[in-house]
């Protein structure tokens, strides 16, 4: 989606796009239509916009993207960011009209259909982790000595688990579309700032509006996505410059690949909101003002506007070569991370 939005606006302002690719090469399949090669490619990870003088040369040629002007410039430049953010609005609208799971635990004048006790949040070397239970699993039983208790509400589980503290338990969980027993610890005397089992519940709920309601709801979800995202990156970057440490949950594309996989077992509204979650994510990353990104380019088109004239190609291109290098690296370094992670 980010590449279409390059490649519709560059065609709206009058720009030879001389190709348009998914994927990356080599190319298993293209043809020519209206001066613009299509083509499908073998490596399946995004894909890619060719327009004629786009690296600042062919200024002198009529369609090229040298030859016009700053404004059509940057809107083709940001076009891509704000196909990004219009994608993870409308995946927001499609959840919000067929359900969406929120928390409903102290909601007032909420009506959810649905309704579960899901694991929220799991401490580290906890009964637990250890018992193989994962994030967002549904509590849906207890077993203790031939009886079983019925979950309906986080409470159910607080009371089981005070009047049974110190045995070794079964748990009935269900996972997508799966359901399963573990048996669990529940430990008489946890660390303090843990729970018995070591675990946060919520009772979640599928919520619907019908849509008219979920278009302005869409809206105001991808916003308040945007700027937790903003402050996400702002943090990431604030500890990478003060301490020279990554933050520990950042991911690449095998990590991204693994918890598209597990969002898409959880439903399908789960995986609109992951997706939703990687296009505003694409976004604001894509306009950092760093070289090789869109932000970057961006500033260089303010540089331009600044001296009224262009910059040196040869100039441009060493700051581009070495900003993507620097991405290249990085990339890397967090794949391997992603290979430890989750291999």
């Amino acid at each position: 989606m980010h590449e279409l939005g390059h490649f519709v606006m560059a065609k709206h302002a009058g720009m030879v796009v001389e190709e348009f690719g998914f994927g990356f090469p080599p190319t298993l399949w293209s043809k020519k239509m209206n001066g613009t090669k299509y083509s499908i490619n073998a490596i399946p990870f995004g894909g890619y916009v060719k327009i004629l003088g786009e690296d600042g040369d062919k200024r002198d040629l009529t369609g090229s993207f040298a030859s016009k002007s700053i404004w059509s410039r940057f809107l083709v430049i940001v076009a891509g960011v704000v196909m990004n953010f219009l994608l993870a609005v409308a995946l927001l609208i499609i959840v919000n009209i067929f359900g969406l799971r929120v928390g409903v635990d102290g909601a007032k004048g909420v009506i959810a259909k649905d309704l579960r006790v899901q694991i929220i949040q799991i401490s580290a070397k906890s009964p637990a982790e250890f018992a193989g239970i994962k994030l967002l699993d549904q509590i849906v039983s207890f077993q203790s000595n031939g009886v079983v208790t019925n979950i309906k509400s986080s409470k159910d589980v607080q009371d089981f688990v005070v009047n049974n503290k110190g045995k070794t338990v079964n748990v009935e969980i269900a996972r997508g579309r799966q359901t399963m027993t573990k048996s669990i610890e529940i430990r008489a005397n946890p660390p303090v700032g843990e729970g018995s089992l070591g675990i946060s519940l919520a009772t979640t709920g599928v919520i619907t509006y019908p849509w008219y309601e979920a278009l302005w709801r869409g809206i105001y979800d991808a916003s308040i996505l945007l700027v937790n995202t903003v402050m996400g990156y702002y943090l990431l970057f604030k500890t990478l410059f003060v301490s020279g440490k990554l933050m520990s949950d950042v991911s690449g594309p095998i990590g991204i690949a693994t918890l598209t996989g597990s969002a898409a077992r959880l439903g399908f509204n789960y995986l609109a909101q992951f997706v939703a979650m990687i296009s505003v994510n694409l976004a604001v990353l894509n306009f950092i003002p760093f070289p090789a990104l869109d932000g970057g380019r961006a500033i260089l088109l303010l540089i331009e506007k600044i001296k009224c004239s262009p910059i040196n190609k040869k100039i441009e291109g060493r700051i581009n070569a070495v900003g993507f290098s620097l991405l290249i690296i990085l990339m890397f370094y967090v794949t391997f991370r992603d290979i430890l992670k989750f291999f």
